[in-house]
């Protein structure tokens, strides 16, 4: 079993600031990479960013430069900071977690239960 535990989501005005977490535990032997998600409502679910636990990072055109992505491997928490927020960031945002569960194993992929970001003109 793999829990996924999200924080940092909430109301914010435009142009305020808020950051997210994501702590994984559980039957993890290692993580891949971790990332965020976000649906906005009546939209599909879209990358924001994701993070490899070697620290390759990768972004969706419409964050950048706004939101930073990071992770603590000795902590298995994946962090996203999120600057300048629009009212279009609105949504629910799911952390994603690729990992595996022992040695050499193949790799599993979990997702959170989402967090609500909501930003107010």
């Amino acid at each position: 079993q793999v829990q996924l535990v999200e924080s940092g989501g909430g109301l914010v005005q435009a142009g305020g600031s808020l950051r997210l977490s994501c702590v994984a535990s559980g039957s993890i032997f290692s993580i891949n990479a971790m990332g965020w998600y976000r649906q906005a409502l009546g939209k599909q679910r879209e990358l924001v960013a994701s993070i490899t636990s070697r620290g390759n990072s990768n972004y969706a055109d419409s964050v950048k430069g706004r939101f930073t992505i990071s992770m603590d491997n000795a902590k298995n928490t994946v962090y996203l900071r999120m600057n300048s927020l629009k009212p279009e960031d609105t949504a629910v945002y799911y952390c994603n977690v690729d990992y595996v569960r022992v040695r050499w194993g193949q790799s599993h992929t979990y997702w959170g239960q989402g967090t609500q970001v909501t930003v107010s003109s």
